[in-house]
């Protein structure tokens, strides 16, 4: 009969289940006793062998209490077998125990007053009477028997069905893996693989499925699943078991190609199965081989480096340094591995790999990189010298390293201090000349002054009195002691511009242009010349050395006028935030080019005194004063074309 139930394995006294299943079955009697036959609970021979054995327990029972019972209750012992045999053994053995007990009953322990009472209707009743207590016996007996039948049924068939979910999950995990999976017996034998494993070794699953695993991995894989004389099957795989291990694969076309394989055992009904997961490292190996080049490469900069270089880890401890850091510290290598770069650079150093309460050790490190810290380093034998370190970060497998790049920078310091002194000698020299030249331009004015008073004096009185000769000498005279006073006059200015300038502060360049252009009011009238300029703004400067500065490129063009009206422009232009470039231009004779950086020197004169008068200074003091507030000063010009003066100052501190 078809039956469609909901079977809990509880009510079948099976224990607790994961859950319960809805199982659609078809059992009749047969299929219930085949069950307990296949499940090996009662086979046919037990069952019988059951039936019999109940009886002839029975049949010794009786005849024990027969000297008690004497005839009476001569079936009752029987009943208690055909009930055993029908409980343990189902309907036929409980049938034959049920005959065998009735004809013992018959033979041994009623009495029948002859051979026709058998068929008596006493008899009749007793036999029938007695087959139907034993028919329900065996009806109460075969239904528990039955129950049994039912729960095995129930019980394998849930197994099956859990071992069929559990073998659809595991196949879909083995083709999900991103691994090849390869599952081999204790023989060797491939006997279930996934589609990453034939992409792998580029074969179609069918071509694998009972072949040796040697043909994929030929060495290393099969010997780990081999015993010896001192471990066991078990025992030779339990040792690899979680271990990652880097074999060779072959591929279908004779390739080979590093793996990385995993092994984990597999339970199953055919006996432990070896599953191995198998990895394709070959671009690992590739990494791996560029980083071993790469820290190749790395170590032999770092030995090729000019300069001590020492890598330190976060602790403070050395993890590499280089023939440079032996040399410079005095110790060998092996001396310094691991100690505490404390030990070569007692302060500053391993401070600035610390963080404190407001950054982190990478923000206390970034810092520092790229920046020249100047140190002091220990020598093994304790002296001191100076040195200048560079950082750098390092990533490693170790976390963050730093690099220190070590500089020995004694020849240095001693370069410096010996710039230092040159440059304080330099300055008292520049000094005490500047001095020398204000002194002396200052009080040979006077004297100077009195012998060209008294030589104008001869030239007036005894002009055209004395001979010819006399005339001209005293005519010479009285030109040399003009030059001179001329000369002293422009040194004395020189010499002012860095002993008596005040502090440059806001002052109107259109102001110091007109002050210039007064002073200037008689060569500009004399030469006609026409001097324009476009709105000029305030810059920090000097406002009488702007003034010289103007009055003196304006008289130079002025001076050196060629044939024509000298037109001159002054114009400034801002090329940045704080800085003014002012350009005076002329028409004038113009400067070649080779004498641009000449013109600036001290008594540098282009043109002979008998045709410009002057004293070569005038372009020097401009360039002092220029400098002096922090610019520079430069010309563009060609022959008979004009030039231009271009000079930088700053603007104006007010916003």
């Amino acid at each position: 009969m078809a039956t469609g139930r909901v079977i809990s394995a509880r009510n079948m006294g099976l224990g607790v289940w994961p859950c319960d299943c809805t199982l659609n079955y078809s059992l009749n009697p047969g299929h219930m006793r085949k069950y307990l036959s296949d499940s090996g609970i009662h086979s046919p021979a037990l069952r019988y062998g059951a039936g019999v054995g109940s009886f002839a327990v029975a049949l010794l029972v009786r005849a024990a209490l027969d000297p008690s019972l004497q005839n009476e209750l001569p079936f009752a012992v029987f009943f208690a077998g055909i009930a055993a045999a029908a409980w343990f053994g189902g309907l036929g053995p409980s049938v034959v125990s049920a005959v065998l007990g009735f004809v013992a009953a018959e033979l041994f322990f009623v009495d029948n007053q002859g051979i026709g009472w058998i068929a008596s209707p006493v008899a009749i009743a007793v036999a029938v009477s007695y087959f139907l207590v034993a028919a329900t016996i065996i009806m109460i007996g075969d239904a528990r028997h039955m129950a049994l039948a039912r729960a095995v049924a129930l019980q394998i068939e849930l197994e099956q069905a859990h071992l069929a979910q559990m073998e659809g999950r595991y196949r879909g995990l083995l083709e999900a893996a991103p691994d090849g999976m390869v599952v081999v017996n204790q023989g060797g034998d491939i006997v279930l693989l996934n589609a990453q494993a034939e992409k792998q070794f580029g074969y179609r699953r069918d071509e694998l499925l009972g072949q040796k695993v040697k043909n994929l991995i030929p060495e290393g894989f099969a010997e780990r699943l081999v015993a010896d004389g001192l471990r066991s099957p078990a025992e030779a795989l339990a040792q690899q078991i979680g271990t990652g291990i880097e074999l060779t694969g072959r591929r279908k076309d004779g390739s080979a190609f590093p793996i990385e394989i995993m092994l984990s055992p597999l339970e199953s009904p055919e006996g432990l199965l070896v599953t191995a997961a198998v990895r394709d490292i070959t671009v690992r190996r590739d990494a791996e081989v560029h980083l071993a080049q790469m820290e190749g490469r790395y170590r032999g900069l770092l030995e090729a480096a000019p300069d001590g270089m020492v890598v330190v880890n976060r602790d403070g401890e050395i993890v590499l340094l280089n023939a440079q850091a032996e040399n410079q510290f005095g110790y060998r290598r092996d001396e310094l591995l691991g100690q505490k770069v404390k030990n070569l650079i007692p302060k500053g150093f391993a401070e600035r790999l610390v963080a404190d309460g407001l950054r982190s050790p990478a923000e206390a490190l970034a810092q520092q990189i790229g920046t020249g810290i100047e140190l002091s380093g220990r020598r093994k034998d304790g002296s001191e010298f100076p040195i200048e370190i560079m950082l750098s970060p390092l990533e490693s497998p170790e976390g963050l390293l730093v690099t220190a790049a070590v500089r020995d920078i004694t020849v240095r310091r001693a370069a410096e201090a010996q710039l230092r002194r040159t440059v304080e000698e330099l300055n008292r020299s520049n000094e005490e000349l500047e001095q020398f030249a204000y002194v002396t331009s200052h009080d040979l004015q006077e004297p100077l002054r009195m012998v060209a008073s008294y030589v104008e004096l001869l030239s007036e009185r005894y002009k055209g009195k004395l001979d010819a000769d006399a005339d001209d000498f005293i005519a010479f005279a009285v030109d040399g002691a003009t030059r001179m006073q001329r000369l002293i006059h422009d040194l004395l200015l020189y010499s002012r511009v860095g002993t008596r300038g005040t502090e440059p502060c806001d002052t109107s360049s259109e102001e110091a242009l007109r002050l210039a252009l007064l002073n200037l009011r008689g060569a500009t009238e004399e030469s006609g010349a026409l001097v324009t300029h476009d709105p000029l703004p305030i810059v920090q400067a000097d406002e009488l050395q702007l003034t010289q500065l103007f009055q003196n490129l304006i008289g130079n063009a002025v001076k050196y006028h060629s044939a024509g009206v000298p037109r001159i422009h002054i114009s400034a232009a801002k090329d940045s935030a704080e800085r003014w470039t002012f350009s005076v231009k002329d028409n004038g004779l113009g400067i070649d080019s080779q004498y641009f950086g000449k013109i600036f020197g001290m008594f540098q004169r282009l043109h002979k005194r008998a045709e410009f008068a002057g004293t070569g200074i005038g372009l020097a003091i401009c360039k002092k004063i220029v400098e002096r507030h922090g610019g520079s000063i430069s010309v563009e010009s060609q022959l008979g074309q004009g030039s231009s003066f271009r000079f930088c100052l700053t603007g104006s501190a007010a916003k």
